[in-house]
């Protein structure tokens, strides 16, 4: 069964960018001229899907507006001859098609999944971290769906972190397939570096087959109350194969600050209309520093 369906967990608070944060959804806190959001929908799309699934929380609303048409907006850029602009707005709101559903407690990622088992139905399906900005080729996500359709099961990505940073991530243990391509034999989540069963570090793309839904129904919380996502994926694993995708790709992790300042800069550099000049201002910069 194809994917059609893309979840995308976007309930959280947004804590370490308060006090922009305490009005405005991290999600939508731009990357030059585009929310930070919008280059993982566009990842979306150009993976053929368009139908997404936003688990949202309470202050959120902004998110499900900016994919919404705007009547007022275009009207006014219409009379103003902003063709340009209004081209693009309307491009974002034709882009998918939305849903909502609400995540009532902050209770962890995997219950966030599960908030969206009615909205999804027996299907397989993506989950998609915002916070994870891919930069590559083939868009991450179809990488994973590729490997989802020659299998036929659950399938996330993985990439290759510094073994002191294994504590900040889930990590797999697993066997090579092919290629890019290790069957999962195990999962554990931010082992301390001496522990840790490889350097392979999960990352914010998942494709899942329906059954992970029982599994997080029946997966107990975490020692925070968090029902983990890599606790159920374990729990799969036991019952049908899972495989991880070393995803060609640069990922920038924008939940952080420096994370996302570094996505700002890469992408302001790639922008045909701003690269060259914001290139000169950075060396010129930078030569004048001490």
């Amino acid at each position: 069964m194809s994917v059609t369906k893309a979840v995308f967990p976007v309930a959280g608070l947004g804590t370490r960018f308060l006090p922009a944060t305490k009005v405005q959804p991290k999600e939508m806190m731009p990357l030059v001229d585009r929310p930070a959001i919008q280059y993982v929908m566009e990842e979306v799309v150009a993976s053929g899907i368009r139908d997404v699934i936003l688990v949202t929380g309470r202050g959120k609303t902004a998110i499900e507006d900016y994919f919404d048409y705007s009547p007022e907006l275009e009207r006014l850029l219409e009379v103003k001859g902003k063709t340009e602009a209004l081209k693009e707005v309307r491009r974002v709101s034709e882009m998918i098609e939305v849903c909502a559903v609400r995540q009532k407690k902050a209770l962890g990622l995997g219950h966030a999944v599960l908030a969206a088992k009615a909205a999804v139905g027996e299907q397989p399906f993506a989950v998609l971290l915002p916070d994870d900005i891919v930069d590559s080729e083939v868009p991450c996500l179809q990488q994973l769906l590729q490997v989802h359709e020659r299998f036929g099961a659950s399938v996330i990505a993985v990439e290759r972190v510094d073994q002191e940073r294994t504590q900040d991530y889930g990590v797999i243990d697993a066997i090579p397939e092919s290629g890019n391509v290790f069957r999962v034999q195990d999962l554990v989540e931010k082992p301390k570096p001496s522990e840790a069963p490889s350097n392979l570090a999960i990352i914010g793309r998942y494709i899942l087959t329906p059954e992970i839904f029982a599994e997080l129904e029946s997966t107990a919380p975490d020692s925070g109350g968090e029902i983990q996502l890599t606790d159920a994926l374990r729990s799969l694993r036991r019952k049908q194969p899972l495989y991880a995708v070393e995803f060609e790709g640069k990922r920038f992790d924008t939940g952080s600050k420096l994370g996302f300042l570094k996505a700002t800069v890469e992408f302001a550099l790639k922008r045909a209309d701003l690269g060259g000049k914001f290139r000169d201002y950075l060396t010129a910069l930078l030569k004048d520093k001490p």
